[in-house]
């Protein structure tokens, strides 16, 4: 599989998230080994723990939009991994979302988002002219 096709399974798992599409959610992840680290959060170690997690956050009608940009992705035989930047609530989150190629597609097996911190401009060089 290439690397097309990885990046399509993280944008399908945006769009499960904007969408607050539980069972497209569903079939984004991996029926084992699933993780993920929201931010924030403990750590939620089996499927059964990350799905009830979305649920929890799809209910909540305070919860920000969530979107992604800048996606880089890396594969290494059947593990792939994106990594990009999510945009939260006017706030900035460091994600990665490492996939399995299982059966031919791309199942997201971890999912870990953190603060980004802001990228400061490089300081201003200040000129004298003699």
């Amino acid at each position: 599989m290439d690397e097309d096709a990885l990046l399509a399974a993280n944008r399908a798992y945006y769009r499960a998230f904007a969408g607050r599409d539980l069972a497209a959610m569903e079939a984004v992840w991996a029926e084992d080994g699933a993780t993920c680290v929201h931010p924030g959060w403990p750590a939620l170690i089996s499927r059964a723990a990350v799905i009830a997690s979305y649920r929890d956050i799809f209910r909540n009608p305070s919860q920000e939009a969530v979107t992604a940009r800048d996606e880089r992705a890396l594969i290494d035989g059947v593990d792939g991994r994106v990594f990009c930047v999510e945009e939260v609530g006017g706030g900035l989150l460091l994600a990665t979302n490492w996939f399995r190629l299982i059966d031919g597609s791309w199942r997201l097996l971890h999912h870990q988002a953190s603060p980004l911190a802001p990228v400061k401009p490089p300081p201003e060089v200040k000129r004298s002219f003699h």
